[in-house]
């Protein structure tokens, strides 16, 4: 399982890129690395789906995905700093981190109880 958790924080990093790659984007060859990004994270999102319930590795896929494109915004591309931006991302990361701690081991379908 700790495998599946690790793809899907990769999927994650990767949905940062894309999604700033649909604002930023403005040649050929950053449209390509999006598109690239998104296949690639959709990807991984969907193998780490096979050992975690999918709302679970959905939430916390978009959940850090958002939160890495807010602060790379805020850090890279000028976005202004607001306290109650900050304050919400922190909210949501404790939200991905209860998730990912209530996420125990079950068992997949078909196998033995």
């Amino acid at each position: 399982m700790n495998r599946a958790w690790g793809l899907l924080v990769l999927g994650s990093i990767l949905e940062i890129f894309w999604v700033m790659g649909l604002k930023h984007a403005d040649d050929a060859l950053t449209w390509t690395g999006t598109i690239i990004a998104i296949v690639l994270s959709f990807g991984l999102l969907i193998k780490a789906t096979s050992k975690l319930p999918i709302g679970t590795a959905y939430a916390v896929f978009t959940g850090l995905g958002t939160t890495g494109t807010v602060l790379l915004e805020m850090l890279v591309f000028g976005e202004p700093f607001q306290l109650v931006k900050i304050i919400l991302i922190l909210v949501l990361l404790a939200g991905v981190i209860g998730l990912k701690l209530v996420t125990g081991s079950t068992n997949q379908e078909g196998s033995a109880s």
